[in-house]
């Protein structure tokens, strides 16, 4: 079935009414994974701090030596340049301020695309009335992304030169939740609302909550294992820490994760604390998903419900691996990215599960 997904998937969106808008909507959808998979690369790569000053409107890149020269000149007044990177050489900034600018670039991209594209559906009158609450509340949070990432990198630029794990974990449920609403949007374009069979899917809404809500607390831990937890004098990221599996060096649950005063500052402000949940929350949604594969295999479900749990299996089980191998590696670019990549499609399938068992009727897709 999930072979002809694609090509079905295309059929339906071409025989569409609102097609324009459903591709418009997709396009936003990809520029915004595009976004999440730079915005890890530039984690990755200690990028983030590279620019220090913003422009709602973007600006130029450095096109000459001169103007590299007054870049890199107000990178040195930086605290990460006088405190970390003070042996850093014009080459290797040019390196990190590629990847903050090609950040910031598809941000604007995204601006650029839903702004001009929805002035062109308005003209041609593909925006019906019922889609501008949607579409304005669509607008407030990819200004409210921008307005995020700004108030994390400025954080970055005073006293101490790192951003603080609550505010890069804000940062990406920010985006995340963008592609939600704008994902969402689409699907109840895709599939509208007409008269099919029983939608036995209906019994799986507990479940499905459930595990939604648990693999958004997996992701902001994510989020916090990737960054610098405030007061630790070390700086060192939870994900650096105790790169072996199962056991976190020798033991299933060492002493620092519990080496703090109380319950929140061992798991939300201790870098050992905050990866020991990472683990667990990690298991517990791979056991948590095993019953709702079972349930799911006891009832009659629609195409796109059963797609959904299909999309989820293969998902969550290379998530699993891909996190393990990340760890063990102690975080290559490479997979961390690809570990960032499994997160946003667990996330989406997880989305298109939830649409499709709370959608009262299907189409036949």
């Amino acid at each position: 079935m999930l072979s002809n997904f694609e090509p079905k998937l295309f059929l339906m969106i071409s025989q569409n009414p609102h097609k324009s808008v459903i591709y418009w909507l997709l396009t936003g959808c990809t520029l915004v994974y595009i976004m999440v998979v730079v915005g890890c690369i530039t984690r990755l790569t200690h990028s983030g701090l590279s620019i220090t000053d913003w422009s709602f409107m973007g600006s130029m890149p450095p096109l000459s030596e001169h103007a590299w020269q007054e870049r890199f000149t107000k990178y040195q007044e930086s605290p990460e340049f006088i405190k970390i990177n003070y042996t850093m050489t014009m080459k290797e900034f040019k390196h990190i301020f590629f990847w903050e600018y090609f950040h910031r670039l598809i941000g604007r991209a995204m601006m650029y695309v839903f702004s001009i594209g929805l002035v062109i559906l308005l003209i041609r009158k593909k925006i019906k009335r019922d889609m501008l609450p949607s579409l304005i509340l669509l607008f407030f949070m990819g200004a409210m992304q921008a307005v995020i990432g700004w108030w994390m990198v400025y954080s970055g630029l005073q006293d101490k030169p790192a951003v603080s794990h609550f505010r890069l974990a804000t940062h990406l449920m920010s985006a995340f939740t963008l592609f939600a609403f704008t994902f969402w949007f689409a699907l109840k374009l895709i599939y509208p609302k007409e008269s099919v069979t029983p939608n036995n899917g209906f019994k799986l809404k507990g479940l499905s909550i459930a595990f939604f809500m648990l693999l958004i607390i997996q992701i902001i831990y994510g989020a916090f294992t990737a960054g610098y937890v405030e007061g630790d004098a070390a700086k060192i990221r939870p994900g650096q820490i105790f790169n072996t599996w199962p056991k976190m060096g020798n033991e299933w649950m060492p002493e620092q994760v519990t080496m703090k005063d109380n319950f929140y500052q061992n798991f939300f402000e201790n870098a050992s604390g905050i990866q020991f949940v990472h683990r667990i929350l990690a298991v517990l949604l791979v056991a948590f998903f095993c019953v709702i594969w079972y349930r799911s295999n006891k009832l009659t479900l629609t195409k796109p419900q059963y797609r959904a749990v299909t999309f989820l299996v293969y998902g969550i089980t290379v998530q699993f691996m891909l996190g393990v191998l990340t760890l063990v590696y102690h975080v290559p670019v490479v997979l961390g990215v690809l570990h960032q990549t499994g997160a946003f499609f667990l996330f989406a399938s997880c989305i298109y599960l939830l649409f499709s068992v709370f959608r009262k009727a299907e189409a036949n897709g």
